[in-house]
């Protein structure tokens, strides 16, 4: 379904390409292939995907077909190790002390559909891979809700994934420790056993280390699929730190869906669920109520130095974008401009924290994550699950209670908004 509001052409932002690599490569991968258990005949040409992706996207890769890999010295050579339908127990007491340490100290994970049948008595991987398998149906067809369109193992898949693959049902639900990026709607298929919430990729941190899980992978025809090779090189460049995002565990957040009004005379199109702005001036701001102590999270994406923003904290607006300009806080967006008005800043009153922004922010044209925490008067802001600013009202101009907003800032500013939703906090102490 696409909508238009306040008018506008349909203009929208082009989608974002997965970064070429330049000359040479810049990280190293292993691919872990042991199995002691059932061997999957795709494994192969898992291993050859994986090849093809590090060739056109500037990693190496080296497959380990066997556990003497897993020592200190070699394990330091790889940003990420990929376990590609591993089985059974593949490790020794030394070897799991190397990978542990290893994952701990900031190395990535990996774990791709069988990697959840691996390791059952070390607790460590329980936690590392987030949940074990129980079982499986026969291969089908099947819907996968996709949940988080920000990170870049699925940034690029529509709402709804259909594919056809071996549906795993897992132990336990891992959604209290890890970021559900999608789950499959049982109702789409046979077999399923974990009913309404049945996560099947997801993604979380241990330690300084950076974990990426996908159940998908069984059929060879899977490593040829261009989606599923996307959502594999995102959780490959997720573990290896050369893309970020929020993969905290999230709970109770409303998505802000309908009840968004247009102030000025930009606008903004929405087309498979994400904002596209067009023209400008103006301010897209959600009308249905204004909030108190409350936390709002929202994916968004801009094209080369563009210029955006977050409006909090502003009265009802009618169909004056400066109201939110003159009474509310703007979280800014935009790649380069005095630093109380660059990424993450509130614009015009502190600079975000420069060092810890640059840490994890995506560049121009990919998808990242504003967390903005309101709690009395202080305003908290973290991009990609990292604080990056933290602030506190002084100015009886300006409030923090009220309602929200998406800046459409002019013509040549292209941004895009995703999953704009809002979570209620318990209410701070006022006077």
């Amino acid at each position: 379904m696409r909508r238009l509001l306040a008018g506008a052409v349909s203009i929208g932002l082009a989608a974002g390409a997965i970064p070429a690599a330049g000359a040479g490569s810049d990280y190293a991968v292993l691919v872990f292939t042991k199995t002691t258990g059932y061997r999957h005949e795709s494994i192969p040409a898992g291993v050859q995907a994986i090849r093809d992706l590090g060739a056109a996207h500037g990693f190496t890769v080296t497959e380990a077909p066997d556990a003497s890999a897993f020592t200190a010295d070699n394990l330091a050579r790889y940003r990420a190790v990929v376990f590609l339908s591993t089985s059974g127990d593949v490790l020794d007491v030394h070897q799991q002390a190397a990978f542990e340490a290893y994952i701990r100290t900031g190395g990535g994970f990996v774990g791709v559909h069988a990697a959840a049948d691996t390791e059952y008595d070390w607790p460590f991987y329980g936690r590392l891979v987030g949940a074990w398998f129980a079982g499986h149906p026969e291969i089908q067809r099947a819907d996968a809700h996709v949940t988080n369109r920000a990170h870049p193992a699925t940034a690029h898949l529509p709402r709804v994934w259909t594919r056809t693959d071996e549906l795993y049902n897992y132990r336990t639900n891992p959604r209290s420790a890890v970021q559900v990026l999608a789950t499959l709607d049982e109702s789409s298929y046979t077999g399923g056993t974990m009913g309404a919430d049945h996560p099947i990729a997801w993604c979380h941190t241990v330690d300084r280390g950076r974990a990426f899980y996908t159940g998908f992978g069984h059929t060879a025809a899977s490593y040829t699929e261009p989606d599923f090779r996307s959502h594999l090189l995102g959780g490959i460049r997720y573990a290896a730190a050369r893309a970020h995002a929020d993969c905290r565990p999230e709970t109770g957040y409303a998505a802000l869906t309908d009840g968004w009004r247009q102030a000025g005379p930009g606008s903004f199109t929405i087309t498979d669920g994400t904002f596209s702005s067009v023209g400008g001036m103006g301010l897209l701001w959600y009308a249905t109520r204004p909030f108190t102590d409350y936390a709002v999270k929202a994916d968004w994406r801009v094209t080369d130095d563009s210029n955006s923003g977050i409006f909090v904290g502003f009265p009802d607006p009618g169909d004056d974008p400066w109201v939110a300009v003159n009474q509310g806080y703007e979280i800014q967006i935009d790649a380069s401009d005095a630093p109380d008005r660059t990424t993450g800043a509130i614009y015009g009153f502190q600079a975000a924290d420069r060092a810890a922004r640059d840490a994890v922010l995506n560049p121009p044209g990919e998808w990242n994550t504003f967390e903005i925490r309101v709690e009395g008067p202080r305003l908290r802001v973290y991009l990609n699950g990292v604080l990056i600013n933290d602030f506190t009202g002084t100015d009886p101009a300006r409030g923090l209670d009220g309602h929200l907003g998406l800046q459409n800032h002019g013509p040549a500013d292209q941004v895009a908004f995703r999953n704009i939703r809002v979570a209620e906090l318990p209410a701070c102490g006022r006077r």
